[in-house]
């Protein structure tokens, strides 16, 4: 059956200037041919109009002539007459090119006509086709689930195949489902388990050198069974439940295939409670294993809390089948959480065209993060692809060790048809710019064909040297371990000639595993513990922070027809300040100039700057400082009205 659109990052319109297709702009060519018709109407009135004045002109011209008038005068009606002449040969020459022209004109407009009416045709039929297979699923979904002697259960294995679908939950499959190759993206290595005693049997054995498994392993013990911090203020442990609203996705969909998403217009039907940014902070749910890391002595150590901490961070993905708020152009959310996480936490809408959210993290433990995240997604039929630009920073202020990664892509499938699911794909490379430690990691795209697990991440630290020290393993979903590296060795070639590199390993530790989510968290949008926090009003902060938005309170509160009429106020709010941007332009170029409309979308930070970052050579909003002084202040009289 159609489902709401999907997931964290698929953004909204939230005040831009353009306007959704409209019935008016799909009868624009209509219009357009209508209009060239009539000038061409108002040509040939014209044409004919010559042609009569000229005869008339000749006419009287020939009765002067024969008048009987003196020689001087005779002389002048001549030379008139020859440029009368002169005049309707040139009006007939007009005539007849405007005809030629004219008759073109109109053979081609009935092309155009026909063109015009073919493809109308072909839309419709494909919408209607569309429908129609949405009806299909629906009715075939409700037989199958009523069918008798039905499991109750009926999920299947993910290592057996069945489609991906959230745990716990009926798995569908549909053909328009996008599968991958299994081979061409199956892990790059093999691993082998050994006993602790036969590490020095392996160190005589050619291949890689041995690395002891030693007690300064013993920061790594147990990193995932830090407890959650036990918070000083009683904070929220529930929201209002999901009303159960129904919305047809296609009929907004439609229209918007192959259109930057963030250019479409949302209802707050497809939303969640939360906005980007606040999304965007809850990164940071895991943040105790940053605060493991801080007391590794070995980089390579660290090096494999760092790469399960950026893993962790797609946890809160895999229920989440509605997306965010798009935030306003300079809305802030902050997260001070000193007392029991350890950490303040900064976010500013730094660009609404494209989206793009400016982080920053200080946690009194010893390191800080910070990010520009700028989204891009497309909407292709079946799918959305979210691509999330920019790199994120890691610092460790003790040992100065530096690391440097970027964000996977993520794909949400059945936008139409079937139940959503979604999936990360592709390639993440964590660099310590000080150590030139490297780990690799690889998120497994789904495949129908795949004997592999679902949602499998692998990844191999390696340091400076090339050196294999630890393979990791584990699902972006639910747990990542960490294997230390007792000896290493090329493969035999397989039957297409590659070769892999086969990891002799220890037994593996556990680095993180996924927190349970909250009891009744189904009807609460799947939120997380943290999730359920990050909306909860708090008094001091910044009047731009995303708890004050208006249109998100009142959704999350239940009243979603009062929601979506304050989300088009606030769009609305944004399309003036833009207008009044643009009317401010540079002085000398036109308000519609490309200069101009560039201007126009230039939006000054109020808590970070742009700075060029010396070890990616980008551009990159950086926090500039002040925003905790104000608060304790209390002095917020520069923040701009967006709400």
């Amino acid at each position: 059956m159609i489902q709401p659109l999907s997931d964290c990052c698929l953004p909204d319109d939230s005040g831009d200037d353009d306007e959704a297709a409209t019935p008016a702009d799909k009868s624009e060519l209509h219009h357009t041919l209508k209009n060239l018709s009539l000038k061409l109407d108002d040509l040939s009135t014209c044409n004919d109009l010559i042609a009569k004045h000229g005869a008339a002109l000749q006419r009287s011209l020939s009765e002067l002539d024969g008048l009987k008038i003196p020689s001087e005068s005779g002389e002048k009606l001549k030379a008139v007459n020859e440029r009368a002449t002169l005049f309707r040969i040139t009006s007939n020459a007009m005539i007849n090119a405007c005809r030629d022209f004219l008759e073109l004109a109109e053979i081609h407009s009935r092309k155009w006509q026909r063109a015009l009416q073919y493809e109308q045709e072909q839309r419709v039929h494909l919408e209607e086709t569309i429908e129609q297979l949405a009806k299909q699923h629906n009715s075939l979904e409700r037989a199958f689930r009523g069918a008798p002697g039905r499991p109750a259960n009926p999920s299947k294995s993910f290592s057996e195949g069945s489609l991906l679908t959230p745990k716990g939950e009926d798995s569908e499959e549909d053909e328009d489902t996008e599968y991958f190759d299994a081979m061409e993206d199956s892990t790059s290595f093999i691993t082998v388990i050994t006993e602790a005693k036969e590490e020095r049997k392996a160190e005589g054995s050619s291949g890689t050198s041995s690395v002891d498994w030693s007690s300064t392993d013993n920061v790594l013990d147990g990193a995932s069974l830090v407890p959650k911090g036990s918070s000083k203020v009683k904070r929220r442990v529930r929201i209002p439940n999901k009303p159960n609203y129904s919305l047809n996705l296609w009929s907004i969909m439609k229209n918007c295939i192959g259109r930057e998403l963030s250019r479409i217009p949302m209802p707050v039907n497809f939303n969640e409670p939360l906005s980007m940014l606040q999304r965007l902070t809850e990164d940071l749910e895991y943040h105790h294993l940053l605060d493991k890391a801080v007391h590794c002595t070995s980089s390579v150590e660290q090096m494999c809390l760092v790469a399960a901490f950026s893993v962790s961070s797609y946890s809160t993905t895999v229920h989440r089948i509605a997306k965010p708020f798009n935030p306003m152009l300079g809305e802030t959310f902050e997260l001070d959480r000193l007392d029991d996480m350890g950490l303040r936490s900064l976010c500013e809408q730094v660009s609404h065209h494209p989206p793009s959210a400016a982080h920053y993290v200080f946690s009194k433990h010893g390191w800080s993060l910070w990010q520009e995240i700028t989204i891009s997604s497309k909407f292709r039929g079946k799918y959305i692809s979210i691509m999330p630009l920019g790199a994120i920073h890691l610092e460790f202020q003790a040992s100065g060790n530096h690391y440097v990664w970027r964000k996977s892509t993520s794909t949400v499938h059945n936008i139409i048809v079937g139940k959503l699911w979604i999936d990360q794909s592709g390639d993440i490379e964590i660099v310590n710019h000080k150590t030139n430690d490297r780990c690799q990691l690889k998120f497994l795209p789904y495949s129908y064909f795949s004997k592999e697990p679902a949602r499998k991440v692998t990844g191999v630290v390696s340091d400076s040297q090339g050196k294999a020290h630890y393979v990791l393993s584990g699902s972006w979903d639910e747990q990542m371990e960490c294997s230390k590296v007792v000896h290493s060795s090329p493969s035999s070639p397989s039957s297409d000639g590659k070769q892999k590199t086969v990891y002799q390993t220890l037994s593996a530790k556990l680095l993180w595993k996924k927190y349970p989510l909250p009891e009744n968290a189904e009807n609460m949008y799947y939120f997380s513990e943290l999730a359920l926090t990050l909306n909860e009003h708090e008094e001091g902060v910044a009047p731009t922070d995303s708890r004050l938005r208006p249109d998100q309170r009142l959704m999350e509160k239940g009243r979603w027809d009062e929601a979506n009429a304050e989300k088009q106020r606030l769009e609305e709010k944004q399309r003036l300040s833009r207008r009044r941007r643009l009317e401010a332009c540079v002085p000398g170029s036109s308000c519609g100039s490309e200069e101009a409309e560039k201007e126009a979308d230039t939006y000054t930070p109020l808590w970070f700057e742009k700075r060029l970052d010396p070890l990616t050579g980008e551009m990159a909003c950086v926090y500039k400082g002040g925003y905790w002084e104000a608060k304790e202040k209390q002095d917020w009289h520069m923040c701009p009205n967006i709400f």
